[in-house]
């Protein structure tokens, strides 16, 4: 996958992406709202030789004493000499093993500074923990040591900066856990985006398509609330309609059509779908208003003998049609209606329909009129679904291709796959796939067509 595959993913399931990282700062917040308030004080002290000479040599003699003596010092500040000694001048009710575990005593590197690091659950505690506890170091030190006549051992710890009252507490870290709250719920949003765009496996963006099925996609068509409910039909008339959008669409299907095969172009299309409801019906009578809007003569034939859609869509009335023309009962004059002002629209209803819809459209006489229509125009034949009969994969033998409409976000690449195994065993070419009701929210439809500077320009 490359980096724009991972940038659509996080673009798809953003809010997902969001709600995991809220809840993983709430989370964090919670945490830190449970955990008990430790407040932390620094108290420090120099290792010095008290008898060291005012000159050059004895100072040196004096420093290089106490800095052997340092590294013992940090040692005895965890005796338990020390602890009892705390324990007993802040009168607190803790055994020594305990009260240890909450004081660190440390040495800055090259340095004789004795740091005591004491924690409680309140800032004075802290406080008067660590001046105590180093002050009792103090006394350890000296009783170790010896004094001499002046009450003071040769080499001992001096007190220094008394330690400061803490302002806040020094855990939980807030900021901290609130950071790593977000990181662990982006982490988990992006890895919950990856496996949904992994295990999901709907149809949605055309490049997936063509990678896995090795079929272009020669169309995207938007999800267009402006179209009639009775009739579904763009207005390819004006640029400002409601149903704009798609009749763009059809017109970059329309030039994506004529250019597919300069040298033979296709002049007999079969529409079909994988299953029922992927608006193969509507997206067909769409490619032949296009096609007459552009010039073209276009004949429409409604070959869904199952479940004729074609005068529904155009509005018109029930009667003879294709079976009657198939059965010697009808000629071709008789049922075809010629629709829109510029007349070069054939539309040919389904007729009445026959027991056995396969035996029709694969016998000679379909095959025969098929061929007799395209010498004078391009036909557009919307056919029954591929999974559920072989309607349609009969059907487009007799054709120069056929175009597999599939609905995005409902569609199944096993769906697609299978559909085009059906045309494959039948020897049957498949000139595209056309991704119909994109969402245009998600960016699908508009980031794929091929619009780039061109966007102004008139297609039809």
């Amino acid at each position: 996958m490359e980096l724009r595959d991972y940038l659509r993913i996080v673009r798809a399931h953003w809010l997902a992406i969001v709600i995991l990282t809220l809840l993983g700062v709430a989370v964090a917040w919670g945490w830190t709202a449970l955990q008990p308030k430790v407040y932390t004080a620094n108290a420090s002290g120099i290792v010095t030789a008290t008898n060291a000479g005012s000159d050059t040599g004895s100072s040196l003699v004096g420093d290089q004493l106490a800095r052997s003596k340092v590294t013992s010092y940090v040692e005895l500040g965890s005796w338990r000499a020390v602890a009892e000694c705390a324990i007993e001048e802040l009168g607190l009710s803790t055994t020594p093993e305990a009260l240890v575990t909450r004081v660190d005593v440390s040495n800055p590197l090259d340095t004789v500074i004795v740091r005591v690091t004491a924690t409680a659950s309140s800032p004075e505690e802290a406080r008067d923990l660590a001046e105590s506890w180093l002050g009792c170091m103090v006394q350890q030190i000296n009783t170790v040591e010896g004094t001499d006549e002046t009450g003071t051992a040769a080499v001992t710890l001096v007190t220094g900066d008394s330690a400061r009252l803490p302002t806040a507490p020094s855990s939980p870290n807030v900021r901290l856990a609130l950071a790593l709250g977000a990181l662990v719920g982006l982490a988990l949003g992006i890895g919950y985006a990856v496996v949904r765009h992994v295990l999901d496996r709907r149809l949605r963006d055309p490049r997936d398509i063509e990678r896995e099925t090795g079929v272009p996609v020669v169309g995207t068509l938007p999800i267009d609330k402006g179209l009639s409910v009775e009739r579904g039909l763009a207005d390819f008339e004006s640029q400002h309609s409601a149903s704009a959008p798609l009749a763009e669409a059809m017109r970059e299907l329309r030039t994506n059509l004529q250019f597919m095969d300069v040298d033979n172009p296709p002049r007999a299309i079969v529409v079909t779908s994988p299953l029922p409801g992927d608006g193969k019906s509507t997206m067909a009578a769409n490619l032949a208003v296009s096609l007459a809007a552009a010039g073209r003569h276009v004949v429409l034939l409604d070959a869904d003998l199952r479940r004729p859609m074609v005068s529904t869509v155009f509005g018109l009335p029930d009667g003879a049609g294709l079976t009657d023309v198939l059965a010697g009962r009808a000629e071709l004059n008789e049922v075809v209606h010629n629709v829109g002002a510029s007349r070069n629209l054939a539309v040919i209803t389904a007729g009445r329909v026959p027991p056995n819809p396969s035996e029709v459209l694969g016998s000679n006489r379909m095959q025969a009129l098929v061929q007799s229509l395209t010498e004078h125009a391009l036909v557009i034949i919307d056919s029954p679904p591929l999974l559920p009969v072989t309607d349609a994969a009969v059907l487009t033998t007799a054709a120069d291709g056929a175009l597999i409409v599939v609905g995005a976000g409902k569609t199944t690449y096993d769906m697609l796959h299978k559909a085009i195994a059906n045309l494959a065993k039948a020897n049957a070419r498949v000139l595209g796939v056309v991704l119909n009701r994109v969402p245009r929210k998600n960016g699908g439809y508009y980031g794929y067509q091929y619009q780039g500077d061109y966007a102004g320009a008139d297609t039809r």
